[in-house]
């Protein structure tokens, strides 16, 4: 069975009700899709939490190398990795019992987001945090 996101009155309600976001993955150059939807999901009210070893801080907020250091809850976890790198960040998701994972525009991984699923996470997979959010909520 293919894996399905949940509809978008389903994202658009996980978008209403999250207040934190780990991004995995953001990174600190401007130019680049991670800081620029970080930067936006910020300038829309939320608070952003960077995943990504060997930063200080981006965006003004303190930067933790994975999600086994996180400085408390989050609402969803966003990541900009590859695919290979999912699976080790669903491990993480499910050993923290973290709500919701999801993975930004161009990062598939099948497998890893129906385990999250299976352990209770909502995934959305391929898709922008940022254009839904314009689309869904605003």
């Amino acid at each position: 069975m293919a894996f399905m996101n949940p509809s978008g009155e389903e994202i658009g309600r996980l978008l209403r009700d999250a207040k934190t976001i780990a991004v995995v993955g953001l990174s600190p150059q401007p130019g680049r899709p991670s800081h620029g939807v970080a930067a936006a999901m910020q300038g829309f009210g939320y608070r952003i939490v960077p995943v990504r070893p060997a930063v200080d801080e981006v965006l003004g907020e303190q930067a933790y190398p994975d999600l086994d250091h996180l400085p408390g809850p989050v609402d969803i976890v966003d990541v900009f990795r590859a695919p290979e790198h999912v699976d080790a960040i669903v491990d993480q998701c499910i050993a923290h019992k973290l709500p919701a994972l999801w993975l930004q525009e161009g990062v598939v991984n099948e497998a890893a987001a129906q385990r999250a699923r299976d352990a209770g996470i909502m995934v959305v997979m391929d898709r922008c945090i940022y254009k839904d959010y314009v689309h869904y909520v605003d």
